[in-house]
């Protein structure tokens, strides 16, 4: 560590017990805050006035301060705007040279009058800044100015790049900026929900410190989502969602190589898509509606009208009281409809080639972004092969029965069996990605097609990584009298208006067709092995949270 470097704060147990009642503790937890909050909020205040009184005497008054509102909404444009440089862009080559970072205050430290460190962060990268007093460059006012400012506060600093003789440990970037100008844009409340350390600390660390007696902060799931816009800072998270979007890109331009295109189809419906009561109703003008649970049926009526290859990127809504750590009520779907030429393995030849472009991209292209997550949560990477493993529905079964798991052949999988599948699968062909085909009929929607044998099975099949399905697909009826006998027989109202639109739309010639649908936050959730999908969901929805 260089000598150089800011200390860490002193980590604050926040679970230590005491011997009161539990509402004696969280009101006295309360005064606590409270008091805490004022005291930081005085002391802060009394330092930036002493900076105000201060600085009317200093020469170098101009270099340091907060931007005033009126600057910030009213100040005309210059015409001599200074390029700023992003601090993941700092390196040795830029020795020498005047830089212009803007930041956040992630550390800040004073070492005594003449001295201080501040840590800056932008995009998940951290440099460190120094302050010394100098005349005519860096005076005792602006070294306390710093030191009054508030973590996580906006900042902007000018300074002069340098190289620390020992390498630092508690930055990202490997260079220092002599500050020469430091100004806030927007100054943090005195007191945030939580600490950016112990947000951005891994379970790992926290579990060796606990080893080593030593108690550290553990931020919780339900207090990172409440404030959403802290816990999405940490570089995990960061990374979360830059690796999400590289999945959305990936998907739209391997399907695009592949004569597909993109189309957007209504979220509100006359009913349910899927059948069932897992929607979310409304009135839509006097007319009861409910949100999709897929854009299912209209991505067949593309087919129907002559689109041959489409797929979508867009919200699902499902209502189900599912308390997992795998369900939402609200989640992006990745839904592609194509039609068939001669078998429904065609659509399973898809997502192999499209899936192991996939992973291979995220492994080749994203190193830094799975490094992020990986550093706060650690994961092995993927297993998969370079053509995708299919195993029919019959030879899982056989698998589970030889293991000694009793299963109905003809059922759905269970979420418990699903992942001792997977095991026996990672076990017997040394992959975590692989396709399940010829699913029971009996488990699969409506307008999944029979099997050509007319047995009790179908030309359907799910898709998992480490034991847990990611996508559900397979060939549709596409003739109009099969789909509504199949509707039936599945307890669906066929006069209802949104069903008896969707198969009388398959009376006017429509060709063999079929597809799948994926959820974007399961891809992410399984790929980096991460416990929750909530993790993965930008502001999560679920029954029992609609905020922020």
């Amino acid at each position: 560590m260089s000598s150089e470097e800011p200390s860490q704060n002193p980590t604050v147990d926040d679970n230590s017990e005491k011997k009161l009642s539990k509402k004696e503790t969280a009101k006295h937890a309360r005064l606590l805050e409270r008091q805490k909050a004022a005291a930081a909020a005085a002391s802060a205040a009394a330092a930036v006035s002493a900076v105000a009184l201060e600085g009317d005497e200093d020469p170098l008054r101009t270099n340091y301060g907060d931007i005033t509102m009126k600057e910030l909404a009213s100040k005309p444009i210059s015409g001599k705007k200074k390029k700023r440089t992003l601090v993941q862009d700092l390196n040795h080559v830029l020795k020498g040279n005047t830089v212009l970072v803007r930041g956040r205050a992630q550390a800040i430290r004073a070492v005594g009058k003449k001295m201080a460190f501040l840590v800056v962060r932008r995009r998940g990268c951290t440099v460190q800044c120094v302050l010394t007093v100098s005349q005519d460059l860096v005076s005792s006012q602006m070294v306390k100015f710093a030191t009054s400012l508030t973590k996580e506060s906006i900042i902007e600093i000018e300074g002069l790049v340098s190289m620390p003789a020992q390498p630092i440990t508690g930055a990202t970037q490997q260079v220092e900026i002599q500050v020469r100008k430091l100004y806030c844009v927007d100054r943090a409340a005195p007191t945030l929900p939580f600490n950016f350390d112990d947000a951005a600390r891994s379970d790992v660390d926290i579990e060796n410190a606990l080893q080593a007696g030593e108690q550290l902060v553990r931020v919780n799931q339900d207090t990172r989502l409440n404030y959403r816009c802290l816990d999405i800072r940490t570089p995990a998270n960061l990374g979360i969602f830059r690796l999400q979007y590289q999945i959305q890109k990936i998907f739209c331009q391997f399907l695009e190589s592949e004569d597909f295109f993109g189309i957007h189809t209504p979220k509100t419906l006359a009913g349910s898509s899927e059948g069932g009561s897992a929607v979310f109703r409304l009135d839509y003008k006097g007319t009861p509606a409910c949100l999709a649970q897929s854009p299912q049926l209209h991505k067949q009526l593309s087919i129907c009208g002559d689109f041959d290859r489409v797929f979508e990127i867009g919200p699902v809504f499902r209502t189900e009281d599912s308390f997992t750590h795998r369900h939402l009520c609200e989640f992006t779907g990745l839904d592609v409809e194509m039609e068939i030429d001669e078998h429904y393995s065609e659509v399973m030849d898809i997502v192999d080639r499209l899936f192991v472009t996939m992973f291979d991209f995220l492994n080749e292209q994203c190193s830094e972004l799975l490094e992020a997550i990986n550093r706060q949560y650690p994961f092995k990477p993927l297993k998969y092969l370079r053509k995708t493993l299919r195993l029919s529905f019959e030879e899982g079964i056989h698998m589970l029965k030889e293991a000694g798991v009793e299963v109905d052949p003809l059922g759905d999988l269970s979420t418990e069996t699903e992942r001792k599948l997977g095991q026996l699968i990672l076990e017997k062909y040394d992959t975590e990605f692989y396709i399940l085909y010829r699913y029971p009929l009996s488990a699969r929607p409506f307008y999944t097609m029979p099997s050509h044998d007319g047995t009790e099975y179908s030309n359907s099949f799910d898709v998992f990584i480490r034991g847990e399905e990611i996508i559900s697909g397979g060939q549709r009826v596409h003739v109009a009298d099969l789909l509504r006998e199949r509707a039936q027989a599945c307890g669906i109202d066929v006069t209802s208006k949104t069903i008896s639109t969707y198969i009388d739309s398959f009376r006017y010639g429509t060709a063999p067709h079929g597809g799948f649908g994926v959820g974007l936050e399961r891809v992410v959730m399984l790929f980096c092995a991460l416990n929750n999908i909530r993790k993965t969901s930008l502001f999560p929805r679920d029954p029992q949270r609609i905020v922020p």
